[in-house]
């Protein structure tokens, strides 16, 4: 997974580089921001120097699905005030991913912040690396912005590899993503959330009845 960062972090040095921004944008954003997606989106923010109303607005948007992942994120498996702030700060979709599948059921706190770090060093060295290389590579060059993207529907794969006997909830997601899409595709992220949470609490309601009449 940290191999996976390095490009995306690398790919988002570049656009900052090709923004006209200074090169330690991006050893700033990465180490003080971190959220992924959202700082691709930031680039474009600063450079037309939207509102902060705006920015605000977006951050909140993209990152509202953290509010979902921290229902079933084994925080309560690290100790001390500090390590539980930074693995909160440090909540990205790709830790989330790896702390929440069958293989960490065991993993102790210390390895689960420790992999945090790890993540966002890849993420902070590959954007510092990309930002000073950046004004070497043509700006020709295209789809560096969907490197994020790409490792978002990798790691969408290998849930679904990991859950074969679940396809009613891979079903579900696609579903609610369709209908975000079409109810309200300018807040999509949210909305889609929204119906895949609702969509599986149903579920569960449905599954816990039929089981007490059972």
């Amino acid at each position: 997974m940290g191999l996976g960062l390095l490009p995306l972090g690398l790919a988002l040095g570049v656009l900052i580089t090709h923004a006209d921004l200074p090169w330690w944008c991006a050893s700033l954003s990465t180490a003080v921001i971190y959220a992924g997606s959202f700082e691709f989106l930031l680039v474009g923010l600063v450079v037309v120097a939207a509102p902060l109303v705006t920015v605000a607005l977006t951050a909140f948007l993209v990152n509202v699905r953290h509010v979902f992942y921290a229902l079933s994120f084994p925080l309560g498996r690290v100790h001390g005030r500090l390590a539980r702030a930074y693995s909160t700060f440090a909540l990205i979709d790709e830790a989330y991913a790896l702390t929440t599948g069958p293989q960490a059921r065991s993993w102790s706190g210390a390895r689960i912040v420790w992999l945090q770090i790890y993540m966002q060093l890849y993420w902070v060295g590959g954007a510092t690396v990309g930002a000073l290389l950046g004004s070497v590579i043509p700006d020709s060059v295209t789809g560096l912005d969907f490197a994020l993207t790409a490792l978002f529907t990798v790691l969408a794969l290998d849930a679904v590899r990991e859950r074969r006997g679940d396809l009613p909830t891979p079903v579900l997601a696609l579903l609610s993503a369709l209908a975000a899409r079409l109810i309200l595709p300018g807040q999509l992220l949210p909305a889609a959330f929204a119906l895949f949470t609702a969509a599986l609490l149903t579920r569960h309601l449905v599954t816990r009845r039929r089981r007490a009449h059972a």
